[in-house]
Formats: C-alpha cells, sequence, structure tokens
C-alpha cells in the first residue's frame, strides 16, 4: 500500500491535475475540506451582517443602518429567522463536522484518503446548492422567511398566516438538500473510521476528536429522518394544501415541534461534540500530557449521544404539555449536564500538572471551556419546567443560546483553524495578531450577551421589532443595554478584520511551516506539510495509543516534560 501511494504521488508530480479538476472537482479530502471550511465562512460573514442589521434595529429603531438601509418588521424577521438557521446549519455544521472531519479523519487515522471520495465531492456540490437555493429566497416576491429558525406551523405553513410564502418553501427545500448532503458526508466519516485505519491502530488509539465527528455524525444520521418527514409535510402544506400541521383541518402543529426538536436538540451535541474534540486535541498539545481519563470521555460520549434522544421536550414546556411529561424531560434535561460536566472537568484534569504554553489556538481552546460552562449553567434554569415557564422565548433564552453556541461555532473552529493552519496551507500563522483577535472577540462577546441575561430577566421578549410600544421595557436604563450590547457587537465584528488579514498574510508569506511546528503526536504531523495526494509517503505503523504515538523520538525531543512510557 505504501508502494502504491508513493506511485500515485510521483504520478501526480509529473501530471498535475487542470485547475478545475484540482480545486474545484476534486475527490480529495484535503481539498474538500477547504471547500467546506470557506463556504462556511462566507456564510458566517452573511450571518454575521445579518445580525448587525437587526441589532442596530435594536438600539437605533427606525434609522437607516449603514451599508443596508431601513429595517422594516418583516425585513427583522427575515434577517432574525435565516441568522439562526445559517450559523447553526451553514457555518456550525460545515465547519466543524465537515470541513475538520474532511481533513483531519484520513490524515489522523493514517489512511490515504475517504472510503468514498466522488461521494465525498457530491456530499460537498448538494451542500453548495443548499446555500445558494437558501440566499435566494431574498429576491423572490415577498422576501426570504421570516418565521423563526424553528419555522413553526401555522406561521410556516398557512399562506394566510405568512408574509413570504414562496420564500418559506425555499428555507424548507435549502434545510433538505443541507441534511441530505451531510448524511452522505457522514456514511463516509463513519465508514472511514471504521475500516481504514493505519497498521496498529485499534479503535482505542483513535484520537479523540475522530471519535467526537464519528460520533456526532452518528446522531446525525439517526435524528434527521423525523426532520426530513416533517419537512416534506411542511412543504406540501406549503403548496399542495395538505393539512398536516392545520388544526383547522384536523392537524396538529404541535407536531411539527415535536419532529422538529427530536432533531433540535441532539443537533446541539452534533455540532457540540467536534468543538469539544478540537478543543481536547489542542490543550493536549499545549499542555504537554496525554488526555486524561481517555475511555471514560468516550463513554461519556457515547452516553451524551444516548441521552440527547431523551431531551427534546424541554422546548415545549410552554405549549400544553401534561406536567407528569414535563417532570420527565426536566429530570433528563439535568442529567444530560453530568457527562457534559465531566468533560469539563477531564479537560482541566488535562491541564493539571502540565507545561501550559498559552498560544493563540490554547487561549480559544481554554475561551472555550469557560464561556461554555456559563452556558451550561444557565442552562439548568431552562432545564426546570417552573423556570422555564417565566423565561421562555425572553432574552434570558436568547443569551444562553449564544452562550453554548459561539463556543461551538466560532470558538471551536477559530481553535481548530488556527491550530491546523500550519498544515493545511504550509504556513505559520502570526501569533500577535492571532491573540490581538482573540481578545478582540472574547470580550466584546461578553459585553454583548451578558447584560441580555438581565433583559431576560426583566421581561424582555425576543422578535419584538421595536420596544416603543412596550413602555415597560422602553425605559431609558433598557435601551442604554441594548445600544451597550449592539456597540460591542461592532466591535467584535471589526476585529474579525484582523483575523482576516493574518490569515491573507501569513498564506502570503514565502516561510514554509515546519511539518510539526506544535510538537505534537497525533498522525497528521507525520505527513508532509500541506499534505500531498495521498497524505503520507508511506503508510505510518502505530505502537501506541493516542497522543503518543507519532513520532519514535517522542521520548526525548516531543515530550520532555513527561515521564518514559
Amino acid at each position: 500500500m505504501a508502494e502504491t501511494i508513493s506511485t500515485h504521488a510521483s504520478h501526480d508530480e509529473h501530471h498535475d491535475p487542470s485547475f478545475i479538476w484540482k480545486y474545484v472537482f476534486s475527490t480529495d479530502h484535503k481539498m474538500i475540506a477547504k471547500q467546506y471550511m470557506f463556504t462556511g465562512m462566507a456564510m458566517g460573514l452573511i450571518g454575521a451582517f445579518m445580525a448587525y442589521a437587526f441589532r442596530m434595529q435594536l438600539a437605533f429603531p427606525g434609522m437607516d443602518v449603514p451599508l443596508f438601509g431601513l429595517v422594516t418588521p418583516a425585513v427583522y424577521n427575515s434577517l432574525v429567522t435565516n441568522h439562526g438557521t445559517i450559523m447553526i446549519f451553514w457555518v456550525a455544521m460545515p465547519v466543524l463536522i465537515a470541513a475538520f472531519g474532511n481533513f483531519l479523519i484520513p490524515l489522523m487515522l493514517g489512511c490515504d484518503d475517504m472510503v468514498f471520495p466522488r461521494l465525498n465531492m457530491l456530499s460537498y456540490w448538494i451542500f453548495l446548492l443548499s446555500a445558494v437555493v437558501l440566499l435566494t429566497s431574498f429576491f423572490v416576491p415577498g422576501g426570504a422567511f421570516g418565521g423563526a429558525w424553528t419555522a413553526y406551523p401555522p406561521l410556516s405553513a398557512k399562506a394566510e398566516y405568512s408574509l413570504t410564502p414562496l420564500g418559506s418553501s425555499i428555507w424548507v427545500v435549502a434545510v433538505g438538500l443541507e441534511f441530505i448532503a451531510f448524511l452522505l458526508g457522514g456514511i463516509n466519516f463513519v465508514t472511514t473510521a471504521m475500516n481504514s485505519r493505519a497498521p496498529g491502530m485499534r479503535l482505542y488509539d483513535i484520537p479523540i476528536v475522530v471519535w467526537m465527528i464519528v460520533i456526532a455524525s452518528i446522531l446525525f444520521m439517526a435524528s434527521v429522518g423525523p426532520l426530513l418527514a416533517g419537512a416534506a409535510m411542511l412543504f406540501m402544506d406549503q403548496q399542495v394544501g395538505t393539512a398536516f400541521f392545520d388544526p383547522n383541518k384536523g392537524g396538529d402543529p404541535i407536531l411539527w415541534q415535536h419532529l422538529f426538536w427530536f432533531f433540535g436538540h441532539p443537533e446541539v451535541y452534533v455540532v457540540l461534540l467536534p468543538a469539544l474534540g478540537i478543543t481536547a486535541d489542542v490543550i493536549c498539545t499545549f499542555s504537554r500530557k496525554k488526555l486524561f481519563a481517555y475511555r471514560t470521555v468516550l463513554m461519556t460520549t457515547f452516553a451524551t449521544g444516548v441521552l440527547s434522544f431523551t431531551v427534546w421536550a424541554h422546548h415545549q414546556f410552554v405549549a400544553g404539555i401534561d406536567p407528569r411529561m414535563a417532570n420527565i424531560f426536566t429530570i433528563t434535561t439535568l442529567l444530560i449536564s453530568v457527562p457534559i460536566a465531566e468533560l469539563c472537568f477531564v479537560y482541566i484534569a488535562t491541564l493539571y500538572g502540565g507545561s501550559i504554553s498559552l498560544t493563540t489556538p490554547m487561549l480559544w481552546a481554554l475561551s472555550f471551556i469557560a464561556t461554555f460552562l456559563i452556558g451550561g449553567v444557565t442552562g439548568i434554569f431552562l432545564g426546570a419546567s417552573g423556570a422555564d415557564i417565566y423565561m421562555h422565548d425572553t432574552y434570558f433564552v436568547l443569551a444562553h443560546f449564544h452562550y453554548t453556541f459561539y463556543p461551538i461555532a466560532i470558538i471551536g473552529t477559530f481553535a481548530g483553524f488556527t491550530y491546523w493552519f500550519p498544515k493545511m496551507f504550509g504556513k505559520m500563522m502570526d501569533e500577535r495578531l492571532g491573540k490581538i483577535h482573540f481578545w478582540g472577540s472574547i470580550i466584546p462577546f461578553n459585553a454583548i450577551f451578558i447584560p441580555l441575561f438581565y433583559l431576560g430577566v426583566a421581561g424582555q421578549h425576543r422578535r419584538i421589532f421595536d420596544f416603543s410600544n412596550y413602555p415597560e421595557l422602553a425605559t431609558p436604563e433598557m435601551q442604554a443595554i441594548r445600544i451597550f450590547a449592539t456597540v460591542s457587537l461592532l466591535v467584535m465584528l471589526a476585529f474579525q478584520f484582523v483575523f482576516f488579514y493574518n490569515c491573507i498574510k501569513s498564506w502570503m508569506s514565502t516561510e514554509k511551516a515546519p511539518d510539526n511546528p506544535w510538537k505534537a503526536n497525533t498522525l497528521e504531523w507525520v505527513a508532509p506539510t500541506p499534505p500531498p495526494h495521498g497524505n503520507f509517503k508511506e503508510l505510518p505503523t502505530v505502537y501506541r495509543g493516542p497522543y503518543e504515538f507519532s513520532h519514535p523520538d517522542r521520548d526525548e525531543d516531543y515530550w520532555p516534560q513527561n515521564e518514559p512510557a
């Protein structure tokens, strides 16, 4: 096999594929990873611009937003809806699962590519099509869908209740296409991890980030079926006139909530687990220690996946659910916080006694633990049905959700991207600019969302376009908080240009990164930088466990703080 890979590498050196086959219709997992990464980042810029527009309306109602214009009530609903949709489905999922999964799984397993390369390419192009379909909804009569990212009927199902009947249908089609793309990708990830490991690599030798991505893929494939069926029914309600969710004709709008949240809550863990895996790898490298209690982490992850299917109805405590069932879902919601807390404590135990280096990736990883813990603790309040009845649909929920999803989608992405940038692109990022970007993102993020907890407890509800009609919420003190949060958002967005400048500056640098600049011990760092087609000159052989098997001189040169194994 090693000889075959070397032969292919030599062949490629003499017969480089054309630009379109190398960069557009590529079957190389590394190029597909970059396609997912750049597409997800582009969608992230669009989602961030939407957040800028509607937050300006909240802070300065009725004014023309610079670079955007006047935000009307219908446009406000569309912006809020598609901001949430894009950041969850078109940023977090493609970057954390598809991009990092495609790049890391073959390299960390010591194989040359995914098991199904053409299927891998097809999954990306379906995903790209879904993004284009979603964005076209802004240019159809009536505009983009504005019924919230959860798409609750009847606002999403009945044309007479919806200001955007065509936009609603386009939204459903886009989401369906995106889910199909990730079903194809999940098949590839699971099959590759189970069948294409390097010689000597057992299941318990797989790095935890690969396990996390594989388990997340299994969770997605196990939970998405009911929602795809619900999306088909919702589309038929919109376009054919069926009444699956119309109570006037015998349908049940609560049925959609069950179908959506049966997928929606495991979906939180679908994107959380890869971010947790990235954080684990970064912490191990920059604390110079193996992951504490590796097998416990793995079993805990499996338990989290199973429990995630038992908590969905805590989103429906105010939807008329039987109080006896509410008690059951309160218990399961509190239970699922236990394995997640355990994972955080395992990471802290890994740090304990380590030789810690505060590089840019390490700062992102440490901030992930701190910010996600705030999100987890505030979620316990919402998991109790009594407290949730008061705080449901308030800004407390919004702040809690962002304290869970920002660490996942943004902090996890930056931790992984800055860590594997040298291997992806063969260049080193500027550490000084990286730390400026880190502090310029973390501080404003907390300044945005900590005040929103206060607004939520004070009774401010979500999806209100202008608070002037609500005197109890339009006090000068509360409006000052909205302005402070919006200015903090502008500061955070401004610092993202530092990140893009750092990427471009580093990419254009003439200085090549070493093969293993972080002195890490997982297999991807054994490959040349950047990895060629086929990844390895010859397949590596594994003799040791995860985080200790990649380099023959690891005891002398790579892990000086550890006792010899």
